[in-house]
Order: structure tokens, then sequence, then C-alpha cells
């Protein structure tokens, strides 16, 4: 890889010096290029596992630049920017060694809390708590069915193909068997679904995040003990979620005040912040991953408004859209897709060939239960939309990277397959979503969500 950056930069060069035009100086151009050349060199022949610092903030300013340039592409054409990030992860570490393997995993843990804690949190505070309420009882459906059918499906896959013992290969099936909010919630804002079905698959994603979260935490100590029984499943279930809905709205609904009359102070946020990671301290105290409690939390707050009314007590002008929140979220969104690149590795070919094998079968699965699970009341583009929202992401990614760090058998392999899932669920959930465009919309002033026959018989 190096001598072919070598010899393009050597044709480059070449090519510019062959260029005679009058007035222009090549010289300056083409000692900065020698300069990259002799970088490069440099950089190739390090023993250490991280580049010199002006190299790694350069890797870091092509992120933040690839990150915004990324929205803005998502924004014109509907392709997610998570696939961009992670080839970007995989261009500065396997591919350039910019950054080595064992640098990345030695800042797993800390990386991986934080971004756990801010998109769970993003994801409840972009949650309409009215329309969730409306189409809650089919998102709990699709999540529950879709948690069970991608677990059942990546299990036999990992225990008869790879040959995995049933726990690890259970384990994999819990990290992906859900779709990404953090994914899904940057879709649906750009789709023309309506906003029932958006609110329906919003919550869906942060439900088999938090599903797939704890139940990835509680086979990861059953592994480490060597024993999984269902009474534990059911007790450490049981005591996540009261953990996460206690602290969540415990918390929450004082400091939804509080937040509001500190709106206008210098550091608000800096402090809301400051709750969230005291939050989840507390939730991990006592048995919850804290997940669930960063999404409570976020929902309280990004829905004081109308908890306000229900609760009947007067709040101050609230302002929805914090920028320092949205400049948080986008770098730590932007990084940690990059940071799953930096894991990726293409030693083993047959985990290329089964994280795609694994994401078709996950797609065909959806489209079954999808079809269950949605009545007439949602349009054929409703639908179409849900049967193709698959896309793997933060939560698969963050919980791929745990059995490093806590030495458990076929570690490696975690992130390997991983990557090519995520990488594979988010292509098809674009082709899929850009199939959708050729499907006119409903005429109906729900958008694409089809009245209730009750609803349409009182309006006569």
């Amino acid at each position: 890889m190096n001598s072919l950056i070598f010899g393009i930069l050597s044709i480059f060069r070449g090519q510019i010096q062959g260029i005679s035009i009058k007035d222009i100086d090549v010289s300056f151009f083409l000692e900065k290029i020698s300069q990259i050349q002799e970088s490069i060199g440099t950089l190739a022949m390090q023993d250490g596992p991280i580049a010199s610092a002006h190299v790694v903030l350069l890797a870091a300013g092509v992120v933040v630049f690839l990150g915004v340039a990324g929205e803005g592409f998502f924004k014109k054409t509907g392709i997610p920017d998570v696939a961009f990030l992670m080839i970007l992860g995989v261009i500065i570490g396997p591919v350039l060694g910019i950054i080595q393997p064992e640098a990345v995993i030695q800042v797993v843990p800390y990386f991986a809390a934080l971004a756990l804690i801010i998109i769970m949190f993003d994801g409840g505070l972009n949650l309409d708590i009215k329309n969730m309420i409306r189409t809650a009882h089919f998102a709990f459906t699709l999540a529950i069915l879709g948690f069970i059918l991608s677990v059942v499906l990546v299990t036999l896959g990992a225990h008869y193909v790879l040959s995995w013992y049933w726990l690890d290969s259970i384990l994999l099936g819990s990290i992906v068997g859900g779709s990404s909010s953090a994914i899904v919630f940057g879709l649906v804002r750009n789709i023309r679904i309506s906003e029932d079905a958006k609110s329906m698959l919003s919550f869906e994603s942060a439900l088999t995040d938090i599903l797939s979260t704890i139940v990835a935490f509680i086979l990861f100590e059953a592994i480490l003990a060597g024993h999984f029984d269902i009474q534990t499943l059911e007790e450490t279930l049981g005591r996540a979620i009261v953990v996460g809905l206690v602290l969540g709205f415990g918390v929450g609904i004082p400091w939804m005040y509080v937040s509001t009359k500190l709106a206008n102070a210098q550091h608000g946020y800096m402090l809301t912040l400051g709750i969230l990671f005291v939050l989840f301290f507390l939730a991990n105290s006592f048995g919850e991953s804290g997940a669930l409690t960063a999404l409570v939390f976020g929902l309280m707050l990004g829905n004081k408004s109308h908890l306000a009314k229900v609760l009947r007590f007067k709040l101050p002008k609230i302002e929805m859209d914090d920028p320092t929140h949205n400049q948080l979220t986008f770098l730590v969104r932007s990084f940690f897709f990059v940071f799953v690149g930096l894991m990726a590795s293409f030693g083993q070919i047959e985990y290329v060939v089964f994280g795609v094998l694994i994401t078709i079968a996950i797609y065909y699965g959806r489209t079954i239960i999808g079809k269950i699970t949605l009545t007439k009341r949602f349009s054929q583009l409703d639908r179409q939309g849900t049967y193709v929202m698959i896309p793997r992401g933060l939560a698969a990614a963050v919980l791929a990277t745990y059995p490093i760090t806590m030495g458990l058998p076929n570690a490696e392999a975690y992130p390997q397959i991983v990557f090519f899932i995520i990488l594979s669920s988010v292509i098809i959930t674009t082709i899929g979503l850009g199939k959708t465009k050729s499907i006119p919309p409903p005429e109906s002033v729900e958008g694409g969500f089809i009245k209730p026959p009750e609803d349409s018989q009182n309006s006569k």
C-alpha cells in the first residue's frame, strides 16, 4: 500500500514537472509532495501504536470534514454517512497504519461508554412521546419479534457454520439483534413516510438498542461464569429495566424543571451532561448498563413541554435545540464509526462472507415480521420503509468491543464480523429506501399512515 502511494505521488510530481506555465512557480508544490512522501515513509517504519501528534490531528481533521460532508450528502441523497466514516477508519487504521489495533483496544472501554451515553441520550431527546404512545404496540411487536428472529438466525449460523459454542453464538446474535437508533433517527427525518411510522421505527430502534445491550451484558457474565440459566436472565433483565426507569424518571422529571431555569446559564448544558454521567455510574452500580437510563432521562428533557402540562406545573420558556449538544453528538457519532473501522480486519475471509450472508438473512426475516406485524392501517410506503429498516450500528459496534477487554473466547472475531454486518445492513437499507422513492404517498392528511377505520367513521 505504501509503495502504491509512493508511486501515485511520484507520477503526480512528474506530471507537474512537465508543466510549463509562465509566472507559476511549481517548486513549492514539488517540495510539499516530497515532504508528504517522507512523512508516509516515516510513518510506515514507526514501531509505536500511534503516529506522531500532527499526523493524528490530521486524521481527526479529516474525520470532522468527512462527517460534515457526509451529513450534507445524506440530506441530499438519503445515503447514510456511516459507511464513509467506517471506510475512513479502515484506511487510517488497517491500511495506512496511522493508528494500530493495540492503541484502539486501550481506549475501547472509555470511548465505548461515552458513545453509548451520548447517543442514547440524544435518541430520547428526539423521541416525541405523543407519537410514541400512539404506535407503541407496533414498535414493541417489531422490536421483540425482530430481535428474537435475528438472534436465532445469527446463533444458528455461528454455531453450525463457524463452529462456535452455543453461548458465544447467542452473544453474537444479541450484539447484532436490533437496528441502530443512531442511524434510524437520522434516516427517518429525511424520508417521506408518515410521522407515526417515523415514531414507530425510532422507538423500535431505541428498544432494540437497549434490549441488545442488556442481554449482551447478561451473556458476558454468563460466559465468564461458564453457565447460564433462564432465571438469571429474567432477574437481571427485570432489575435492569426497573433501575433504568426509576433513575431515568426519578432524576429526569425534577431535572427537566431545573434545566429550564438554567437555560440561559453559561454552563447549563454541561451540568446536564454531568448529571447524565452520574446517572450512568449509578445505573452500572445497580446492575443496569446505563443505556435505558440515558434514554429515559433524554425522553424527559426532550418532552418537558408536554410533560409539564400533564404534571400541572409551569415551566419557563423552553429552548429545545441546544447547539452544544448537537455538536457533541455529531463529534461522538462521527469518531465512533471511524473507531469501528479502525478495528476492522480482513484476515479471515469466512468472517466477511458470514457477515454479508447473515445480514441478507436478517433482511428477509425482517420482511416477514413486518408483513405479520403491520396492518392495513399502514400504507405501502410505510410498510416498504419498515421492511428495509435494518441498519446495525452504534450499539452493535460498542458491544463488539467488550469481548476483547474481557478476554472472552473468539474476542478478536466479534469486531470483524460485526463490522461487515453493519456495513452490509447499511447498504441494504440504503438501496431499499432508494427504491421506496418510486412509491407515491397516499392521499391522506396523515401522510403515509392510513387513519383507523373508527376514525374514518367518526369523521363521516
